[in-house]
């Protein structure tokens, strides 16, 4: 599990929908893992959840495959790659040329994105969408996001297409798919969800206590917490987290905003998850300035780096484990089977939206 999504975490460019184009063809194409149905409905569930919706997908395909130690393994291999490069321009970014002289590169990708991207709406469609009913929902959908743009939207449209695919569409013409079994129990995602919660409440009050003198400083409890509420609160993953990244590490001076948008550029033309900004982020942080306290301020180099990745990425893991075994039981039920058929077709119209959006950006580079 590690090879194979160390394999994906050095070759998908493109950002997080080109991904899960990579993603199928290394899961479902090559291997056989999972089956179209199944990756679509993976696809469906992380698009609800917060967080790196890519990442979260590849966590819920090794959690399938090989258990917790390969929802793990998938994590890594995928975050590694990028990790690791991240942090090397963290260290010579200040030698290098800015990122925008590689825009020629950027080109490169987003036609090779293309290409990925169009070949899993095709295979998706012909799969997943390709009688009328279920043609017209992924249209409809693909309409209404590139009309409505944002990670709302997007919710908005898998759960009204499954709504719609509960009541209009007719039972599936097999017998009702078998239950994907999980490897673990209700008992385990409860303790995840509520792990998931306890950080989100106790950390911040933590923060709270040393900057006010209650508690010890403690920088890396500081940047535990940013960039774990930022992994925690962002819908659609990529680029929508970049604001929020923004606001914790720029104006207290932990980064530079010249860095900021340097790594910004670059963390564009890497394989990988876009979360993985983090990392950058991290082994980016300066030295205190103006007389700050040392002892409260977020430490930098391989340290910060390491403390940044696991902290945006932690609550991706812990709610697909929260998640994955309600999911797993409710697809083998046939109202539920009926919902995600429409599900399913409005998974291929996101991809068919992305692939617009992919061919706008081509096109404008070239006019």
């Amino acid at each position: 599990m590690f090879l194979v999504a160390a394999k994906l975490g050095i070759t998908s460019f493109g950002g997080p929908v080109a991904h899960l184009g990579y993603f199928r063809r290394e899961y479902v194409e090559r291997r056989g893992w999972i089956d179209d149905e199944t990756y679509a409905d993976i696809v469906a569930l992380c698009q609800f959840l917060p967080g790196p919706s890519s990442s979260e997908t590849g966590i819920a395909i090794g959690l399938l495959r090989a258990g917790p130690l390969g929802a793990f393994a998938a994590w890594l291999g995928f975050t590694l790659p990028s990790a690791i490069l991240m942090v090397g321009f963290a260290f010579v970014a200040d030698r290098l040329p800015s990122a925008s002289t590689a825009g020629w590169l950027f080109r490169v990708l987003e036609l090779v994105a293309f290409v990925v991207v169009a070949l899993a709406v095709w295979r998706m469609a012909r799969a997943l969408a390709w009688d009328r009913a279920r043609s017209t929902i992924a249209l409809a959908c693909a309409a209404i996001v590139l009309l409505i743009p944002g990670s709302a939207t997007q919710v908005a449209v898998i759960a009204g297409a499954g709504v719609i695919g509960g009541l209009l569409l007719p039972a599936p013409a097999t017998s009702p798919r078998a239950h994907v079994g999980v490897p673990i129990g209700r008992r385990t995602a409860t303790v995840c969800f509520s792990l998931f919660v306890a950080l989100l409440i106790a950390l911040p009050i933590g923060r709270t206590l040393t900057e006010n003198g209650a508690i010890a400083p403690n920088g890396g409890l500081v940047l535990f917490d940013s960039f774990y509420r930022a992994g925690a609160l962002v819908f659609g993953g990529g680029h929508v987290v970049l604001p929020l990244l923004h606001e914790e590490v720029v104006p207290g001076a932990w980064v530079s905003e010249d860095r900021f948008v340097a790594g910004y550029g670059a963390a564009q033309a890497l394989p990988g998850p876009l979360f993985t900004f983090a990392a950058y982020l991290g082994a980016s942080i300066g030295p205190p300035v103006g007389g700050l306290d040392a002892g409260g301020w977020p430490p930098g180099g391989i340290a910060g780096a390491a403390i940044a990745t696991v902290a945006i990425f932690l609550p991706a893991l812990l709610l697909v484990f929260a998640a994955l075994p309600s999911w797993g039981a409710l697809r083998a039920r046939p109202w539920a089977q009926r919902a995600l058929r429409g599900v399913n077709a409005a998974v291929v119209g996101l991809l068919l939206a992305a692939l617009v959006d992919i061919a706008r950006a081509i096109a404008s580079t070239v006019v």
